[in-house]
């Protein structure tokens, strides 16, 4: 007999034979606050998600269920549900199916043992994520999904929480939680060692120690083990206690009543002083990790059995019969009757449709689009009053960092739910003064000056994007996205998709990025490796080349955002920032006059950019690329004769496929310039496009950066393409090298 069943037999026999545990705490159900009604459900609550438990691994043994990582242990969380409002956002642990259960007898119309069982056989039908993974989540009960995270959702949890402070100051249009919500984030005690965890207990105590409105509740569900590996008796409590600005709170998941007399104290602290809490519930791991799991692989057997002694149903039978709630052949029914229905309800969701096709399911990897109020921009008062001094040099032709920042004050102008944030965007105006004069004119509130971490920085982004707001954090170089990139990849890329769309964050990540700084950094400031953000699906990448371009794909860029709620990343030539020359010192043609909101031209998602129309040679490249290109052009055009186009790719993904052989198509020959390195960069991508789309009488060559870190000083550029570089593959992909 597995495990489960053990279990399932222990509670039979014990409560049949009135042997129940003795109690782990002493608080009366009144002295709480707890109607027999309310013990009841809460106990139904808990009986349903182990019922559940139950079924899923028999699914799982028939080959009709995907899932078996259960919530038996843990099933206090219907306590801290109780607790809590529906509409206090909550970022649960994989193991919190007692919480959404019982949030969902607060809200009327739910259905969780059906909703639960089609996510669990991977259906179609489930209403949270569409049968792409079994999750946790609900749109009605201010659930975002998670999948199997380890501490990722936490730095989005203190997002969240600052939103609600924030959305006081700054309305945005699309606000989701009320003034007075607090945002709930559970995990395990072994994810409360990881560096993201960490990172998130951090941000919280840094921002709540400087008096900002952070209303988070943290639940550390510590059933003392990690799949196999013990946490430390004590380690939790040690580590969490005396944290800055934290107010610690500790209770006994067993126990129902205690748990949620301490989950309402914690959130009722939380809601008043509007200050992070964190709630140490203990608990039991019943069954082990997954269906897989043998614990008596690395736990004695009376280790286990202990666990399973102190099954939290055990201790609930023992309150509601003491207190004279129920009886024991009533608890014996409420569980039975509970376990027949998910059986029942388990047999139909089987024959319920699955995702059978690969559109069906991508469907939900781009976000639905929604509808934004219109302007027209900021008018010419404001914009007056607000670019100050700047007002008068706006006609003359400026660099790439001015006509940026230009932009950044008008899109912040112009919707009042954009908010920036990032290292030193403040008062200094970031690295390279991108963000200069934003503060001043903004405010600190919506130029966030953060602490030095980008897993907290991208995590506020997805955070304050749940409660409304466009976000525009800012990456202070290409290479720090390292540190963080999982907060796109397993956190902003997947809601929409795990979600079924019915979850969103929408940001524009600005990330200073790729090569060519010659004495600067090293390849911590000169990375020249897109691949990190082009592998994640529904990602948008746009990345341009000039100042000019910059600004109208940066508008559009905020639009994607806004009406289409997409993830965007804006990725800024650290080595174009301050260009304003292209052939010749004081040519200032890489300097372009600021074109402000509604004139000029937009550049949409997918238009490419094209100098010259010359049929000889086509080059296809972007961002450094393209001003080297145009280097090149000049002296193939003069002193070779050649008459080519340089086509700016602009948008790295998706790849505009169709307008690039378009561009492509009148030149037999075709060039590819990238800046990224051979292995892993874009080129790969265009090689293969070519050869398979752009016909057999395509003469096809690439230049890409060598597979090396760049260095420090005058070799930081010996990797990469150059303008030579480039003039000679073009004489000899057209035939005329000497």
């Amino acid at each position: 007999m597995d495990r489960a069943e053990i279990v399932h037999e222990n509670f039979l026999t014990r409560v049949s034979g009135g042997d129940l545990p003795s109690p782990v705490a002493h608080v009366r159900p009144a002295d709480a606050g707890l109607t027999p009604p309310q013990l009841v459900a809460m106990f139904r609550s808990q009986v349903l998600s182990r019922q559940l438990d139950r079924t899923s691994r028999k699914l799982q043994a028939r080959g009709e269920g995907f899932y078996t990582i259960g919530s038996s242990g843990h099933e206090g969380n219907a306590a801290v549900a109780a607790a809590l409002r529906p509409g206090d956002m909550a970022f649960l642990h994989y193991r919190d199916a007692a919480f959404q259960i019982h949030r969902s007898t607060q809200l009327p119309g739910q259905t969780p043992t059906w909703d639960m069982l089609l996510s669990f056989v991977a259906s179609s039908d489930d209403p949270i994520s569409g049968g792409r993974h079994k999750v946790l989540g609900s749109r009605a009960l201010s659930i975002p999904p998670q999948t199997s995270t380890i501490a990722s959702h936490l730095p989005k949890a203190v997002g969240a929480a600052y939103s609600v402070g924030l959305a006081k100051r700054v309305k945005p249009e699309h606000r989701k939680l009320a003034e007075d919500a607090i945002v709930h984030c559970s995990f395990g005690d072994a994810s409360a060692n990881h560096s993201t965890a960490q990172g998130a207990f951090n941000t919280a105590c840094w921002t709540a120690y400087q008096g900002i409105p952070l209303p988070l509740l943290f639940v550390c569900e510590d059933n003392g083990i990690g799949i196999s590996t013990k946490t430390p008796g004590g380690w939790i409590e040690a580590t969490m206690a005396q944290r800055p600005a934290l107010r610690y709170f500790r209770c006994s998941g067993l126990d129902m009543v205690e748990t949620y007399q301490t989950a309402l104290a914690a959130a009722d602290y939380v809601r008043r002083r509007k200050k992070p809490a964190f709630l140490h519930m203990t608990t039991v791991r019943l069954y082990g990790h997954a269906g897989s799991d043998m614990q008596t692989a690395y736990m004695t057997k009376n280790e286990v059995e202990a666990d399973e002694a102190n099954d939290p149903l055990l201790h609930s039978a023992r309150i509601l019969i003491q207190e004279g709630v129920l009886g024991f052949d009533e608890v014996l029914s409420i569980y039975n009757e509970t376990g027949e229905r998910c059986a029942r309800i388990g047999e139909k969701v089987i024959a319920r449709p699955k995702l059978e096709t690969p559109q069906a399911v991508m469907a939900s990897l781009v976000p639905p689009k929604r509808e934004c109020r219109k302007g027209n921009g900021p008018s010419a008062d404001r914009r007056q009053a607000v670019f100050g001094s700047d007002a008068k040099t706006l006609d003359s032709p400026q660099h790439m960092a001015r006509l940026l920042n230009w932009a950044l004050t008008d899109l912040m102008m112009e919707h009042d739910e954009i908010v920036l944030a990032g290292e030193d965007i403040g008062p200094k105006g970031g690295v390279y003064n991108v963000t200069a004069k934003l503060h001043q004119r903004f405010g600190a509130h919506r130029v966030i000056n953060t602490l030095l971490d980008e897993q907290s920085i991208l995590g506020l982004a997805i955070g304050l994007a749940h409660n409304g707001f466009v976000p525009i954090p800012e990456i202070q170089f290409l290479a720090y996205l390292h540190n963080a990139e999982d907060q796109v990849r397993g956190e902003a890329a997947t809601l929409s998709f795990f979600s079924n769309g019915q979850f969103t964050n929408p940001m524009v990540m600005r990330i200073a990025g790729l090569g060519y700084q010659r004495g600067f950094g090293g390849h911590f400031h000169n990375d020249n490796s897109l691949a990190v953000l082009r592998d994640v699906p529904g990602v948008i990448i746009a990345c341009p080349s000039n100042g000019a371009d910059g600004v109208h794909m940066l508008r559009e860029c905020v639009r994607l955002a806004r009406e289409e709620q997409r993830v965007v990343a804006f990725v800024e030539p650290i080595a174009r920032y301050m260009t304003r020359d292209l052939h010749s010192e004081k040519d200032g043609l890489w300097t372009f006059a600021y074109e402000p909101p509604g004139s000029g031209s937009p550049i949409r998602l997918g238009d490419i950019g094209q100098y010259g129309d010359g049929t000889d040679l086509a080059i296809l490249t972007y961002g450094n690329g393209y001003y080297l290109s145009r280097q090149a052009e000049k002296i193939l055009s003069e002193d070779h004769g050649l008459k080519l186009r340089v086509i700016d790719l602009r948008w790295l993904a998706p790849l505009s496929e169709d307008a690039i052989l378009e561009a492509v198509g009148p030149c037999t020959n075709v060039l590819v310039v990238d800046e990224c390195r051979v292995t892993g960069s874009q080129s790969e991508a265009l090689m293969a496009l070519l050869a398979e789309r752009a016909g057999p009488d395509k003469n096809i060559a690439r230049i890409a950066a060598d597979d090396s870190f760049i260095p420090l000083g005058r070799a930081a550029t010996a990797t990469l393409p150059s303008r030579d570089g480039i003039v000679a593959a073009a004489l000899k992909l057209a035939g005329k090298a000497r």
